[in-house]
């Protein structure tokens, strides 16, 4: 069309931009809008804001970026909505201290921020771990005269129920009915999640009632939700009615729906169900994924039936799956929780030959399997290796190995491994101190 030289209208040119973002030919829009520029096209501020909003969501912010300075230096001045755009894009690549900024510039520019420019800079903070500006975010809203909409809202709720504050978030769902903000499957499924996570499954449950009588059906994430919650608090009962309700309903059973279970039946030892489980995955097309080995696993390493633990962990490499850490971890604390030092040494050096990192986690198994078989030499070494790689051992790796040191008498290295605990932030409990002193002077120190 350009080529032809035909010059397009703004509104016509903006319209094939956007048919192509949507169309998610990224590279060929840029090319399409560099072209616009060269022949002369008239862009507006539209043109570069959907471009900017294309670049966000292909991760490519930097160009972004340089499209607002582009837009600046042709003298029009950005809007509410490419600011939000950009925000939301660096709130999404974890560029929080960037997305700030650009919060600031607004404000100096005298552009009022909206319901959603705020929404998505506190999703950011909340993502990032910045409870306390998120919530600060969340009271300028209110001040500044902006209506928190239903995303605000759900945003909010999600951040009290992780925090375990179920009131507040319970405080929120009224006054969402009180303004008039309709809520949405999101809205209850959080609430369903947090009291789930508190244990109040009963109450939980409720919450289906009132999603149905609020015309909202419950979808498969609230059917897993309280699957979770029934089985966790060992009503596996429950969890088999929810399970059943969601097909009845019409949806199918996920991958996660089945791992839940198939852990809610091997914590309670019915391999019968389990195995009827995995036929019936199997029979609906879903293989069993790197978690459901992982939980099967873990469950015969707590039956302490490491024969059938080694089973499934090889089954699961025949099968193309790679253990993780995680898969790891659980069978090296079956290993060492039977005194097995010498299998779980093979198998911690083997993650090196999967290019597998042990975490912290992993370090504290074996430092306190190798005290439990009073091998101080090891255990030392191991907390070496912790610290070497910069990873904090916990208060039980310290106190076993301060315990096993003053066993052999080495009471001047344990004093050493005292201090050290110390600097790391840790606080030693009176019981380590008597140790240390029964070793040295052959007394405990008074409680």
């Amino acid at each position: 069309m350009i080529d032809n030289g035909l010059i397009p209208r703004p509104n016509t040119f903006n319209t094939l931009l956007n048919s192509l973002v949507k169309s998610s030919c990224f590279e060929k829009s840029l090319l399409f809008f560099d072209e616009a520029k060269e022949k002369k096209v008239k862009l507006d501020v539209y043109s570069y804001g959907i471009l900017i909003k294309a670049c966000c969501g292909f991760g490519d912010l930097n160009r972004g970026f340089e499209l607002l300075t582009q837009l600046e230096e042709m003298g029009f001045s950005p809007n509410v909505v490419i600011y939000t755009t950009l925000i939301d894009g660096c709130c999404k690549n974890g560029d929080i201290e960037r997305a700030k900024v650009l919060f600031d510039k607004m404000g100096e520019m005298g552009l009022a921020a909206n319901q959603y420019t705020y929404t998505v800079l506190i999703n950011g903070f909340f993502k990032k771990g910045l409870k306390k500006d998120g919530f600060e975010l969340y009271e300028k809203m209110q001040l500044d005269g902006v209506s928190p909409n239903l995303y605000t809202y759900n945003s909010i709720i999600s951040e009290y129920c992780n925090e375990g504050e179920i009131y507040k978030a319970y405080e929120l769902f009224d006054e969402m009915c009180n303004r008039g903000v309709t809520r949405n499957a999101v809205t209850y499924n959080t609430l369903i999640r947090g009291l789930c996570k508190e244990m109040r499954v009963w109450e939980a449950e409720k919450f289906v009632d009132q999603m149905k009588k609020a015309c909202i059906s419950p979808n498969l994430v609230t059917y897993n939700t309280l699957i979770h919650g029934f089985c966790s608090v060992q009503r596996l009962d429950k969890a088999l009615s929810f399970f059943n309700q969601l097909k009845s309903n019409g949806l199918s059973p996920s991958l996660v729906t089945y791992n839940v279970l198939i852990e809610g039946y091997s914590d309670a030892g019915n391999w019968v169900a389990v195995t009827n489980l995995a036929k019936e995955m199997e029979e609906r097309g879903i293989s069993p994924s790197k978690v459901t080995y992982t939980i099967l696993i873990k469950a015969h390493v707590r039956l302490e039936d490491m024969e059938k633990a080694f089973h499934f962990f090889s089954s699961m490499e025949k099968v193309g799956l790679v253990p993780d850490v995680h898969t790891y971890g659980v069978i090296l604390h079956g290993l060492c929780m039977k005194g097995k030092m010498n299998e779980a040494s093979k198998l911690f050096r083997s993650m090196s030959e999967m290019k597998l990192e042990p975490n912290d986690v992993i370090y504290n198994t074996m430092i306190n399997g190798y005290c439990k078989e009073g091998n101080s030499f090891r255990a030392l070494r191991f907390l070496q290796e912790m610290e070497d790689k910069g990873l904090v051992p916990n208060v039980a790796s310290y106190s076993s190995s301060i315990g096993v040191l003053c066993k052999d008498g080495k009471w001047q290295e344990a004093g050493v491994l005292l201090n050290k605990m110390i600097e790391s932030g840790l606080k030693p409990s009176v019981s380590i101190y008597n140790i240390i002193s029964e070793a040295k002077y052959g007394t405990v120190l008074r409680t």
